[in-house]
């Protein structure tokens, strides 16, 4: 690992990215052209102190996990990612899917500038890979580690408690949604071991996926109503948009209310409140579990 070149990668990317690009404000006692160290590490969900080390050629050899996390934060492009991961000495990552995968640039762009809506952007089998502020608030962050429990569709018919992001009367209707959902990505990457491997794993552990999976409906989800209940402000009834990416491995997703509607309100206030809960006491916030 070469330490001296991955401090000094970092930070000649680091000073490239502007806050704005990213959705932080610019106040006018900035010092650095770039983002603040602290920054880089809250958009990538490391330790400051842990990202300093790395910045002074110091600490440990960051894991796989780490360097694509900075990847997405420092905004990199493909070869920049690869770069990143050459000079840490770890294997270059697949770029196709997968928690690990590169957003794709047009899909981070316009994630970049949805600054007033949840949004986040998703791999077609539910593997959220970059959430902004709001979407965090709403949906609450995303999940660590990899493998299929990173799959909102796995979680939700396999994990229980995956389900309250909407109220029970709703959960009929987002089973067929996903089900007939992942049957289109299944039919279009019908060689692809990580398909494979979740619909196998699906149709073992739950009855309910089973079931819906034999109707053989097939639809790609691109728009769709939804209530979401929120810990704070109740249940949030809004639209829900898809953006694909050009080979459809990739969705953007931001949620929308018509102005003038209660939904609209409550937008409005979870911009206000962030991930605080305000039913805990005031000097316990935190983000709300997926």
């Amino acid at each position: 690992m070469n330490h001296a070149e991955l401090a000094a990668f970092l930070k000649s990317r680091r000073d490239r990215v502007r806050p704005a690009d990213v959705g932080l404000p610019t106040g006018p006692r900035r010092r650095v052209p770039g983002l603040r160290r602290e920054e880089v590490a809250q958009l990538a969900g490391l330790s400051a102190d842990y990202y300093t080390e790395l910045e002074r050629g110091r600490g440990a050899q960051p894991s796989a996990q780490v360097l694509g996390a900075l990847a997405r934060a420092l905004r990199l492009g493909g070869d920049e990612r690869d770069h990143l991961f050459h000079l840490a000495d770890r294997p270059r990552p697949p770029a196709a899917s997968g928690p690990a995968a590169l957003v794709q640039p047009a899909l981070l762009g316009l994630l970049d500038r949805l600054t007033t809506t949840p949004a986040q952007v998703i791999t077609d089998l539910h593997e959220p890979l970059a959430q902004n502020p709001l979407a965090v608030a709403l949906l609450g962050a995303m999940p660590p580690g990899r493998g299929p429990e990173r799959s909102f569709v796995y979680r939700w018919f396999t994990d229980p408690a995956a389900r309250g992001l909407y109220p029970a009367e709703d959960h009929p209707h987002h089973s067929r949604v996903f089900t007939a959902d992942l049957q289109a990505v299944a039919a279009r990457r019908a060689k692809d071991t990580d398909v494979n491997r979740l619909v196998a794993a699906l149709r073992r552990r739950s009855a309910e996926f089973a079931e819906l999976w034999e109707r053989r409906e097939v639809a790609l989800r691109r728009t769709d109503h939804k209530r979401i209940v929120h810990p704070s402000l109740g249940v949030i009834e809004l639209d829900c948009h898809s953006l694909f990416s050009e080979d459809g491995r990739q969705r953007l997703l931001w949620f929308s209310a018509p102005p003038g509607t209660e939904g609209a309100a409550q937008l409005e206030l979870l911009s206000v409140i962030g991930t605080q809960d305000l039913g805990a006491p005031a000097d316990e916030p935190g983000p709300r579990s997926r």
